[in-house]
């Protein structure tokens, strides 16, 4: 008798319930197939978009597996399975890893705005959190850059998408501002042609903007001399160093006597 009443609620249960585990196994199924379609989509899209190599496998997992989570979810909803405690556990341990990991959630967050508004690449020159340099590597979590006397720097990328950050050459060009003073007795015209000659003298400068060569201010004792000439931006400090040098030493050759230079 117990064998006879085990059999009816078992077919009872089947009836019941066996539907529902078909349709949740047929969703299970079709929703995989979806997810799979969208992976390989989003691996073309991505590429397409130029997005770059250390964030896309990211993305195409965050989506996949965003999505199966919720698959699991469904099912579970379809079957008839109560989901409150599961939602209460995944509250709880949310909030516990959200105060635990507040700091690297940060810098993890930024790193993937860095990588995808790219407000700088590897290869260009930076001024950040007081260091100017070249950056190197750009990871989820920090950005490397290396400075120009050869130190290796790594930042946070939280400090980054929050503070302000020179992009020294992603114009591909910059404005050389170069100030001299000279007594009144030195005329300007003369001092104007030799750095032109100077100028014309050292390569790597650019046609274009067009330089400028004037007088920037009055003193007592003086005027002062500003040279306005652009130059590619990678190089650019041992452009100008080497154009402060020719300048100088063609205004000694040519008997023109420096005050000052600031």
């Amino acid at each position: 008798m117990k064998w006879d009443k085990f059999y009816d609620q078992a077919y009872n249960w089947v009836l019941t319930v066996g539907p529902k585990i078909l349709l949740g196994i047929f969703v299970v199924l079709i929703g995989l197939w979806l997810i799979r379609f969208l992976k390989r989509w989003m691996n073309v899209h991505l590429v397409k978009k130029n997005i770059t190599s250390s964030i896309r496998p990211f993305l195409v997992n965050l989506v996949v597996i965003t999505l199966q989570v919720l698959l699991v979810l469904g099912f579970m909803q379809i079957v008839g399975i109560q989901m409150t405690v599961f939602a209460a556990a995944i509250g709880a341990f949310g909030v516990a890893a959200g105060l635990a990991l507040s700091g690297t959630l940060q810098n993890f967050t930024s790193g993937i705005l860095i990588l995808l508004l790219k407000p700088f690449r590897i290869g260009e020159n930076i001024i950040a959190q007081g260091q100017e340099g070249t950056v190197t590597l750009i990871q989820i979590f920090f950005t490397m850059m290396r400075t120009f006397d050869n130190r290796t720097v790594i930042i946070p990328n939280s400090k980054l998408s929050n503070e302000v950050i020179v992009n020294l050459s992603r114009e591909g060009k910059r404005r050389m501002d170069i100030e001299m003073k000279f007594s009144f007795g030195i005329d300007f015209n003369e001092v104007k042609s030799q750095i032109e000659k100077s100028i014309d003298a050292v390569a790597g400068f650019l046609k274009e903007p067009v330089r400028r060569i004037g007088v920037s201010s009055v003193d007592t004792d003086g005027y002062k001399v500003m040279v306005n000439v652009w130059a590619p931006a990678h190089g650019f400090q041992d452009a100008k160093m080497a154009l402060q040098e020719r300048i100088v030493e063609d205004l000694k050759r040519a008997g023109v006597k420096l005050p000052g230079v600031v």
